[in-house]
């Protein structure tokens, strides 16, 4: 088995960027809530651990802290802001909150003495540009423990006890404003934790079919189909890893893009010979959700529609023991509140949460541990089309959650043709690989607009790009103002009831990339 890493979650918001860099370095990990941790320890044996950072102080009362376990294993740990302060503080030192000398933003550490976690990038007298985010701080350290960096306001801002490979610092090496983080991370699993660095999705794909043979045995497995990569990458891998047990269905909610349908059963009917049902479901999804405006209430109305129409084509197929999904990494991340841990849930995802108990099925989810981008490295491994492996993420629950408010049939086609019209002009321009997601909004907002001598009253659409790496963060894209004028001038001229276009600026955090 591949060499891995346990990131223990204590609740910060960039907890998955320390799993994005640790994989980015060929080590496999998983993260974990910090209440959960314990029973992990129990069948996954990494090699090394990281304590996340995360919003609690040490000083509380209830202060969430690490398993005694982890301080045991005789493995390496990294504690990272709060997971610096609560190793120190659980294994004998001491940590105080302070009012005046907080550290938030770019920091600069001043290296005093040589350690593994430097090696090869900074050695004593040098300085290094570092991210902070604490109020507490390491003010008395665990016997073992020396400083190695300081900080003008962190006199622990890195600490050492090399001879148990306990680590400690009070900035974020995973976030990107910490320009070699990643290879301190990189020093932490490879140098210090022994890590090979083989993880690659070729060894994952291998190992994921040997899994799905095992866990699907001789049983009809229904793989549902969205239209999107994730789906399509799932049904490949089990097309390979069990064949002809392997049932696609595909619903066609109404909600999908321009030609989507088409494109769908055309590549897995005829591209991959992939057993497939093309359900047109329209009609039901759209009448569930007529009248509907709140987003929550969509996804999961959305969520148990599809759960329906499976159920329906299972007993039409003679039954099915296991329902695949592509569900990913940040889906879960995002979903799924861990039972008193200290995650918080940002929005619910259709294909997220289980199962009814009257469905005689289990899930069959080989992504649920990767993120976008490595998805698309599987595709590609998988051999599928490079024109649908590198296309732009789009939500299970469709176009239902680019038109805010109530779903209609008009507002669909208008939607449709907006999207149309946007990509071309990104392809057009080049840009199309260069954006993670760009997509157009129809908004529940009419404005006063003149048309040659005529007033009209038509809807806004509002566009939206940007860029990331995985889906957990991200940028607007900074088109020109030309291209955001030849665009507004296409779509207003071409699609009828639109007469305003606005460009999204919001990153994320604090938005969404979607807007519901």
């Amino acid at each position: 088995m591949t060499d891995s890493i346990l990131i223990v979650d204590f609740g910060s918001q960039v907890t998955q960027l320390i799993a994005r860099r640790v994989r980015e370095s060929g080590v496999y990990c998983e993260i974990v809530p910090f209440n959960k941790a314990d029973e992990m320890l129990d069948h996954f044996n990494p090699k090394g651990i990281i304590l996340s950072g995360g919003p609690a102080s040490v000083t509380g009362i209830d202060a969430p802290r690490a398993p005694d376990r982890v301080f045991t294993s005789g493995v390496p740990v990294l504690g990272i802001c709060y997971g610096e302060q609560t190793m120190c503080e659980q294994l004998g030192g001491k940590v105080e909150g302070s009012e005046d000398e907080r550290e938030f933003g770019r920091a600069v550490i001043s290296v005093i003495e040589d350690c593994a976690l430097f090696e090869g990038m900074l050695t004593t007298g040098e300085q290094e540009p570092v991210w902070m985010s604490h109020g507490d701080r390491v003010v008395a350290l665990p016997k073992g423990f020396k400083v190695v960096a300081v900080s003008s306001n962190a006199p622990f801002a890195a600490i050492a006890d090399e001879s148990r490979h306990f680590y400690g610092v009070q900035f974020h090496p995973e976030v990107a404003h910490t320009p070699r983080g990643k290879l301190m991370l990189r020093n932490f699993t490879h140098r210090i934790s022994g890590c090979k660095g083989d993880w690659t999705m070729a060894a994952f794909k291998d190992v994921e079919i040997a899994r799905i043979r095992k866990q699907v045995g001789k049983e009809r497995v229904i793989c549902g189909l969205s239209g999107g990569v994730d789906s399509s990458v799932v049904a490949v891998l089990l097309h390979e890893a069990i064949g002809d047990q392997l049932q696609c269905v595909f619903v066609d909610t109404g909600m999908m893009r321009a030609g989507e349908a088409e494109q769908v059963v055309n590549l897995f009917r005829h591209h991959y010979n992939i057993p497939l049902i093309h359900n047109d479901a329209s009609d039901l999804f759209l009448g569930k959700l007529d009248g509907v405006s709140d987003p929550e209430k969509k996804r999961k109305i959305i969520g148990a529609t599809f759960i329906d129409v499976f159920e329906a084509e299972a007993k039409n197929i003679g039954g099915a023991a296991f329902l695949a999904q592509g569900t990913l990494y940040p889906d879960v991340i995002e979903s799924v509140s861990f039972t008193g841990g200290p995650s918080v849930t940002i929005k619910s995802h259709h294909n997220v949460g289980g199962l009814p108990e009257r469905m005689n099925m289990k899930l069959v989810e080989p992504l649920r541990e990767l993120f976008k981008d490595e998805v698309r490295v599987l595709g590609r491994e998988l051999g599928l089309p490079e024109d649908f492996v590198g296309r732009h993420p789009f939500p299970g629950p469709g176009l239902a959650i680019r038109i805010p408010g109530e779903i209609t049939r008009e507002k669909l086609d208008i939607l449709r043709k907006a999207d149309v019209v946007y990509l071309d002009e990104i392809r057009k321009a080049g840009l199309y690989d260069t954006i993670w997601q760009a997509f157009a909004v129809l908004l529940p907002v009419r404005t006063v607009g003149v048309m040659g001598d005529g007033r009209t009253y038509d809807y806004v659409c509002a566009l939206r790009a940007v860029t990331s790496t995985d889906g957990m963060t991200a940028d607007y894209y900074p088109f020109t103002h030309d291209f955001l004028g030849r665009v507004s001038t296409r779509i207003i001229n071409e699609v009828k009831g639109i007469n305003r276009v606005v460009y999204d600026i919001t990153a994320k955090p604090p938005g969404t990339i979607e807007w519901e």
